[in-house]
């Protein structure tokens, strides 16, 4: 499975590209950031991350887009201008028919270093490990994307696996009722 991690953002939108399954080593096939200059209009800040993002699919063709989901802060514009980047990534999901699974930073930390409330530098030390990297890539953006396509391989999986046995099971019960 190839997941395409995004952690969204308009000043650094962190990407990262990871292979692999559950119970088996995972590998980085790319990692980066998609910026843009505070003093540039929204809508061209969103339309760099819509091509940026964009590029990155067509180079690697994803299974599956991650994206963190947008939680409450008290800073109002960071909250929007995370919320409308994410919306972006949504959105070029949708229209490539991409499935997209979202987490919550806290889901992300424990999946990755086995604590909710691991600090950014733990999961930045777990990702460089579970990756077998000879460094922890930066900015953290980069670092928490790749998080995140990590946390999506390991619960996604599950998740696939727990809809599958349910759908069998489902179609198991429609066949003897006849």
């Amino acid at each position: 499975m190839r997941v395409l991690g995004i952690d969204p953002g308009l000043t650094r939108c962190g990407i990262g590209i990871v292979e692999g399954s559950p119970g088996s080593p995972l590998k980085m096939v790319g990692v980066g950031v998609v910026m843009t200059p505070a003093d540039m209009a929204l809508e061209n800040r969103l339309l760099e991350i819509d091509k940026g993002l964009n590029e990155w699919i067509a180079l690697w063709n994803p299974d599956v887009i991650a994206v963190e989901r947008v939680f409450a802060q008290h800073n109002v514009r960071t909250v929007m201008g995370t919320g409308q980047a994410a919306g972006i990534a949504l959105l070029i999901a949708a229209k490539a028919g991409i499935p997209v699974m979202m987490h919550t930073p806290s889901e992300v930390k424990a999946a990755v270093s086995g604590s909710g409330r691991a600090n950014k530098a733990q999961v930045a030390q777990m990702v460089q490990k579970i990756l077998n990297l000879d460094s922890i890539p930066k900015p953290v953006d980069a670092t928490d994307a790749l998080a995140l396509a990590i946390c999506n391989i390991w619960r996604g999986g599950s998740t696939d696996r727990i809809n599958q046995a349910v759908e069998a099971e489902k179609s198991r019960l429609r066949k003897l009722r006849g």
